[in-house]
């Protein structure tokens, strides 16, 4: 169903005639009481028993056309049906004149998923006190849809990568209500049914992906492996996350503005020892860089004795003045020197 927008009256002169009609049966009723006090004519009396008597209906049913008075805040909508059939949309903001019997329809008017959106202003109580003297409040809900962009954060999920590692992500989506009659007539519950999607969605893009950089990897489809990952990629993960729920809620009438990972971390039964290979792995990489920087220095001074002719060494002491320079380099504490007084050999 496509949305269509309602052609609606200006309320300001809707509700001055009303009113005026309303106060004037008001007056009738008092003009008819006064003429039956005073006068005594057959037929005077008739007219003013009936003039009361239009009066005293007007009275009770003039209250009817009040209800077809609408206010709309900007950016925000009302569906409207009349008889169970869809009647339009109003859209923009102003005081409007509708069919008093129209409703308003919003079946996500009572959902509150914790998002922005899901404003506390919106809900009013009504006090009632019964019988025995005890007060209630009776919830009353705004049926009005808001097209304001809104921000819905899921709580987060475990979810096990494309190792079987199982990880705790979590989303932000933020998103607006672009086809009002969709989104009341094409779901149950737009709200509900967004929050599922993108759970779903999570899901489905998150088991494709490996935590941290793997090598052979396949996380794009294409029959090569990349680079990908959560941690290194989360930004291309956050859009094809985006682009799946789109996808799945355009039949809702919603629009996906964007979706931003919030938070990532290995679930708590793996965390301490996928943090001890991490460790190793940076100790493994420190370690590489360090002996290469060594070797350089190590072949740097043996070259230098070399080409200034200071000492010449043959391939027992090189070997013997290689490792020493390894140790003294490689070590993590610092060397103690021992002072040889003697000859060479």
């Amino acid at each position: 169903m496509n949305e269509k927008i309602v052609k609606t009256r200006r309320g300001m002169p809707a509700l001055i005639i009303f009113t005026a009609l309303y106060v004037l049966s008001v007056l009738l009723i008092i003009l008819g009481i006064y003429i039956n006090e005073n006068y005594n004519f057959f037929p005077l009396r008739q007219i003013s028993n009936a003039i009361i008597l239009g009066g005293f209906i007007y009275s009770i049913v003039g209250v009817i056309p009040f209800m077809g008075l609408k206010v709309i805040k900007p950016q925000e909508a009302l569906v409207l049906t009349l008889f169970g059939n869809y009647i339009g949309t109003i859209k923009e903001a102003g005081f409007y004149f509708v069919n008093p019997f129209s409703v308003a329809v919003n079946p996500a008017a009572k959902t509150r998923l914790g998002q922005s959106g899901d404003v506390e202003s919106s809900k009013t109580y009504k006090t009632i006190t019964n019988s025995s003297s005890q007060t209630t409040q009776v919830e009353r809900v705004s049926k009005k849809i808001s097209l304001k962009v809104m921000t819905l954060n899921n709580q987060k999920q475990k979810v096990n990568d494309v190792l079987g590692n199982p990880v705790e992500i979590g989303i932000a989506v933020m998103w607006r209500v672009n086809d009002t009659a969709k989104a009341v007539f094409n779901v149950d519950n737009f709200k509900e049914y967004l929050s599922l999607q993108c759970d779903s969605a999570l899901r489905n893009i998150v088991r494709l992906y490996p935590y941290d950089v793997s090598p052979g990897i396949d996380t794009t489809g294409d029959g090569e492996p990349d680079e990908g990952s959560l941690r290194a990629s989360s930004v291309t993960v956050a859009q094809r996350i985006r682009d799946e729920i789109q996808e799945r809620v355009e039949e809702a009438g919603l629009d996906i503005i964007e979706a931003r990972i919030t938070y990532l971390a290995y679930a708590p039964e793996i965390a301490a020892v996928m943090l001890q290979r991490q460790q190793a792995s940076a100790i493994i990489d420190a370690r590489k860089m360090i002996v290469d920087g060594a070797v350089g220095m190590v072949e740097m001074a043996l070259k230098k004795l070399n080409e200034n002719d200071i000492v010449t060494l043959d391939e027992e002491r090189k070997a013997a003045m290689v490792s020493n320079l390894l140790v003294v380099l490689c070590g993590n504490r610092d060397a103690q020197p021992i002072v040889n007084s003697g000859s060479l050999y």
